[in-house]
C-alpha cells in the first residue's frame, strides 16, 4: 500500500507541445482517485508517466517513499487494467492470470493460491480453462482486472478500462470493481488506485475524490458532492453533471439597493446569501450557473417572481423529462418530475411557460476568470 504523489508534473514532446503542465497531486494510502476530463486533456498520459510507459519531462512521481522518474514499470509495485484487455489469445484464463507470477519466479504453488483467490473474487472460478476468445466483453474485462490482482500491487491503475463495454455491463462492471475495492480494504490488503475515464457517470459513482483535467491543467481535486454542488470554477460547472448546468451570460444590476441577475430582458433577485457575497461585483458582467434540477416551470406565473420563456422542445426519460425552454436568444434546460410535467407537456409546445430558479442553488462566475464567485 502507497500513496502517489505528482510534483509540478510535466509532459513535453519533441515537437515542443506541453501536453501536461506542471500539476500538484497527492493520492493517499488506499484511495480511489479518479482522474476525468475531455477527450485530449491529457489525462491519460499522466497515467502513462505514473506507470512509466511515458517519459517525464519534468518534475517528479512518488509512490510511497520512492521517486519512481527513472524506475522501469515492474520495478513501480504497479498493475496496469487497459482499455483493450491486452489478454494472450493462446492462453487460457488460468494462464493469462498466473503470467506475470510465473515471469517473476514466484513458487508454482503460491502461484496457483493468489490466482485461485483472484479468480473466487471476480467469479471466474468456472472459466479457468476457457481461452479468451471464448470470453464474453465483460468476462474479459474481469480477467484483465484479474490479472492486476494477482500481482497485489501497491497501486492500481485503470485507463478508460469500461470504455468498450455496452451501457449495462459498463453499470455492472463500476459495482464490481468499487466493491473490489472496498473488499480489499475491508480485508487489511488495500491498493491505492488511480482511475482514468472520460465518463462522468464512473467518476461520480466509483471516486473518493475526483481530479477534473482540462488542457493538461487540474481544474478541482475534491469528492463528488463538492465537485457537483460547489464547483471551483465554469470548467468543472459545464462537466459535470448530465443534462449539463445551465451557463449563460448576465449582468449583476442593483435596483432599490438590492442586487438582480439579467435573464434576457427580465430581472431575477438574488438572495439574501448570494447578495451579500457579491456585494463589491455590482454592475459587473457576470455568468450564472443553475442545474436543470433547480429550474421550475408552471403553465401560470409563480406569485414569488420569475420569468417568461418559450417551451420548445421534451425529452422523456420515463421518471421526468428535460424541457428546453428558449428564453431571449438561448435555451434553458429544466429536469422536471413526470408527473409535473406531463399536464404541461400534454398541452402542447411552442408556447409561453414560466419558470424561475431556486436562487440558494445558483451559482455565479466571474466573466474573466470564470471562477465561481457564490463559494
Amino acid at each position: 500500500m502507497a500513496e502517489v504523489i505528482f510534483n509540478k508534473l510535466e509532459k513535453v514532446y519533441s515537437n515542443g507541445f506541453k501536453a501536461v503542465h506542471g500539476i500538484d497531486l497527492k493520492i493517499a494510502e488506499g484511495e480511489f482517485m479518479v482522474i476525468v476530463g475531455p477527450s485530449g486533456c491529457a489525462k491519460s498520459t499522466t497515467l502513462r508517466m505514473l506507470a512509466g510507459l511515458e517519459t517525464i519531462s519534468g518534475g517528479e512521481v512518488r509512490i510511497g517513499e520512492k521517486v519512481v522518474n527513472n524506475l522501469a514499470p515492474k520495478e513501480r509495485g504497479i498493475a496496469m487494467v487497459f482499455q483493450n484487455y491486452a489478454l494472450y489469445p493462446h492462453m487460457t484464463v488460468r494462464e493469462n492470470l498466473a503470467f506475470g507470477l510465473k515471469l517473476s519466479k514466484m513458487p508454482k504453488d503460491q502461484i496457483d493460491r493468489q490466482v485461485d483467490e483472484a479468480a473466487k473474487i471476480l467469479e471466474l472460478d468456472e472459466l479457468l480453462d476457457r481461452l479468451p476468445r471464448q470470453l464474453s466483453g465483460g468476462q474479459a474485462q474481469r480477467v484483465a482486472v484479474g490479472r492486476a490482482i494477482v500481482k497485489k500491487p501497491d497501486v492500481f491503475l485503470f485507463d478508460e478500462p469500461l470504455s468498450n463495454l455496452d451501457a449495462k455491463l459498463r453499470a455492472s462492471m463500476r459495482i464490481r470493481i468499487s466493491d473490489l475495492h472496498k473488499q480489499l480494504k475491508k480485508s487489511g490488503k488495500p491498493a491505492t488506485t488511480v482511475y482514468v475515464t472520460h465518463d462522468q457517470t464512473e467518476a461520480m459513482t466509483m471516486g473518493d475524490r475526483i481530479c477534473v483535467m482540462k488542457l493538461g491543467h487540474i481544474m478541482q481535486v475534491d469528492t463528488p458532492d463538492n465537485l457537483y454542488h460547489k464547483p471551483k470554477n465554469m470548467f468543472v460547472a459545464g462537466f459535470i453533471g448530465a443534462p449539463e448546468m445551465n451557463i449563460r451570460a448576465s449582468k449583476l444590476v442593483e435596483k432599490e439597493g438590492h442586487l438582480y441577475l439579467t435573464i434576457g430582458d427580465e430581472f431575477l433577485p438574488l438572495s439574501n446569501v448570494l447578495e451579500q457575497k457579491l456585494a463589491g461585483h455590482k454592475n459587473e458582467d457576470v455568468f450564472y450557473g443553475i442545474r436543470p434540477e433547480f429550474v421550475s416551470v408552471s403553465d401560470e406565473p409563480f406569485t414569488d417572481g420569475g420569468c417568461t420563456g418559450e417551451m420548445v422542445r421534451v425529452e422523456n426519460m420515463g421518471h421526468e423529462f428535460f424541457v428546453y425552454l428558449k428564453v431571449a436568444n438561448y435555451e434553458l434546460t429544466a429536469r422536471i418530475p413526470s408527473d409535473e410535467a406531463k399536464p404541461m407537456i400534454d398541452k402542447g409546445l411552442n408556447r409561453k411557460v414560466y419558470f424561475k430558479f431556486d436562487m440558494n442553488k445558483c451559482h455565479i462566475f466571474d466573466a474573466k476568470t470564470e471562477q465561481n464567485l457564490s463559494l
